[in-house]
């Protein structure tokens, strides 16, 4: 795969349509190349741009191809490197893991897990954890996040080293989740910190509001909306929007009894995050509590 594109850095994980199109033209070029376990590898990536748009059956039409496309040419890969079926399982389980399928999904990222640490593809087997932890509940989703970021911090491949940042903000959210707020916020601050030192303004603001939200979570709410407001004037400065800074500066300043604003913040809140489909799917009573505050309706 050397001489062939490098399609990982290909992705632009908010547009998977144009990333689909991008990938269908280079399956054309290459197919001739001879190198099935690339195309094969590269046809996993297609589906998931289906799963990111919650086209699921076309997803899962797509990697079953793959599966076939494996086992026909079984004989013809290195099978001390099956990064092909390793991708095929990672993608199949983020389809089932994204259309709430979790039982479904969970012995895939673990078969993908054990597979990519037997093949010493450490990239993989921290993608595979990732996910992991992403599917198990408290304890075990900690264990998972931890197991994750010990193969990235340890590993020498530098692609394997670049999950750190979503690692930390992962871990961190575990911990939030348990109620171990000070634990979360200095890994947010790691991966702000991390964040920082690369040239990446949405990811780092993704960052900033991870550590404003644990400052609020610890009662520093004072804190917690000084830098969401801050984030607020980032955001208006690039020219974006985002409903879950809207949100956060709504629950602060409800919190600090500053109920006038709370309202228009919540109000802005319900029209940006309404057009979220994974929420409206998944967080209607979030939603519904958003649209009621935004209308100056009590909790």
């Amino acid at each position: 795969m050397s001489n062939l594109p490098d399609f990982d850095q290909l992705w632009d994980y908010n547009d998977p349509e144009k990333t689909e199109k991008v990938f269908k033209d280079l399956v054309s070029e290459t197919r001739s190349s001879g190198d099935r376990e690339y195309v094969a590898q590269l046809l996993t990536q297609i589906a998931r741009t289906h799963s990111l748009r919650r086209q699921f059956e076309e997803a899962h039409r797509i990697l079953d191809d793959v599966e076939k496309m494996i086992s026909v040419v079984a004989t013809a890969l290195d099978l001390n490197t099956p990064v092909a079926r390793i991708r095929c399982l990672l993608e199949r389980g983020r389809t089932y893991n994204s259309n709430g399928q979790i039982e479904a999904a969970r012995p895939l990222f673990l078969e993908a897990w054990e597979l990519a640490g037997a093949s010493r593809e450490d990239y993989h087997a921290v993608d595979a954890a990732h996910m992991l932890g992403i599917c198990e509940s408290k304890d075990a989703s900690l264990m998972w996040n931890n197991k994750a970021m010990m193969v990235a911090e340890a590993s020498d491949d530098p692609r394997a080293q670049g999950w750190l940042g979503a690692l930390y903000n992962n871990t961190g959210w575990a911990y939030h989740d348990s109620g171990e707020y000070e634990r979360a916020l200095e890994l947010f601050e790691k991966g702000l910190a991390w964040r920082l030192e690369r040239d990446d303004p949405q990811a780092t603001r993704i960052a900033k509001w991870t550590v404003a939200r644990a400052l609020r979570s610890l009662d520093r709410t004072h804190e917690a909306l000084a830098m969401q407001q801050s984030l607020l004037g980032e955001h208006e400065a690039a020219g974006t929007r985002d409903g879950y800074v809207f949100e956060e500066i709504a629950e602060c300043f409800l919190t600090l009894e500053r109920r006038v604003e709370a309202r228009s913040y919540f109000a802005r809140a319900y029209r940006e995050l309404s057009k979220d489909g994974w929420l409206k799917d998944n967080e209607g009573e979030r939603l519904e509590r958003l649209r009621r505050l935004g209308e100056g309706h009590t909790c």
